[in-house]
């Protein structure tokens, strides 16, 4: 059984996520959790000391969030109509961030899918803020999904790493998972320094082989350049149909949240991003 976290804000991009993770869980047994945060354009009274339901009192924006919820699992369901796929819809007054935490905890998710923009986002926006918190926050991997990436079965997964990281503390598990349910080919690219690996960085790697001995998989080491240039001359001639990178200080991650705008980061990848948290 897989539980994921759809969050959405009803918008086409929302809706286009959640169509993709229905499709690459085809053939798995799934719990979907359908999840809308909401704050009233005003407060009341009412939700400065909880929700309006606590009291008493009729909670409109959580009766049209359900109402938009429902309307969206029908969707699904007339679109999709898959027998092993269970959706739970879940509207709540709060922060989308937080409200994905606790659910997750409480329901014990595997993993969260959700759309990179929302409702207003910009194109020239890798990451809209949404997608940046609930990533920046997240204990458990999330799948990112452009709205203009049309379905292809995840065969051949990009993976950059620089072989500092722990893979112990990271969300190894689920990617190699992730990898066997598509019968994906993990292409482990590193981007080779002048020095060349020391010590730990070998230790790591060595770690990284042993995991991968029963998965698809070929290694990559790229001659001395920025990360990003890399990934994005790697797709060029290596197409691959997700880009997944274990979250840490090391990663350019950081750099995109600070710098969102594609221009400046250069990144061009338009293909799913599975982002691996660490726990360390």
């Amino acid at each position: 059984m897989i539980k994921v976290v759809l969050p959405t804000d009803f918008s086409e991009n929302a809706f286009h996520a959640i169509s993709y993770a229905v499709k690459l869980l085809e053939h798995s047994t799934c719990i979907f959790y359908l999840v809308h945060a909401y704050t009233p354009p005003m407060y009341r009274v009412d939700y400065t000391m909880g929700s309006p339901g606590q009291l008493g009192l009729p909670d409109d924006e959580r009766y049209k969030a359900e109402e938009a919820l429902e309307h969206t699992r029908k969707k699904i369901k007339a679109k999709f109509n898959v027998s092993k796929h269970t959706f739970v819809t879940h509207a709540a007054f709060n922060s989308l961030g937080d409200e994905i935490a606790s659910i997750s905890q409480k329901e014990n998710i595997d993993f969260i899918a959700m759309g990179t923009q929302g409702a207003t986002g910009a194109k020239e926006i890798l990451f809209g803020s949404n997608t940046v918190r609930v990533i920046q926050r997240s204990k458990i991997p999330v799948l990112a999904v452009p709205v203009d990436f049309e379905y292809e079965s995840p065969s051949n997964i990009l993976f950059p790493t620089d072989y500092e990281v722990d893979y112990k503390k990271a969300h190894l598990d689920f990617l190699l998972k992730f990898s066997k349910l598509s019968h994906s080919k993990l292409h482990i690219m590193h981007v080779t320094s002048p020095e060349g690996l020391d010590m730990t960085q070998k230790k790591n790697k060595t770690y990284l082989e042993g995991r991968l001995l029963e998965h698809k998989h070929k290694f990559y080491d790229l001659p001395d350049q920025e990360l990003i240039e890399a990934i994005n001359g790697f797709q060029k001639d290596h197409p691959v149909a997700l880009l997944a990178m274990i979250k840490n200080k090391h990663s350019f991650l950081e750099r995109l949240f600070v710098e969102p705008i594609i221009k400046n980061i250069g990144l061009h990848s338009k293909v799913p991003f599975l982002v691996l948290p660490f726990n360390p």
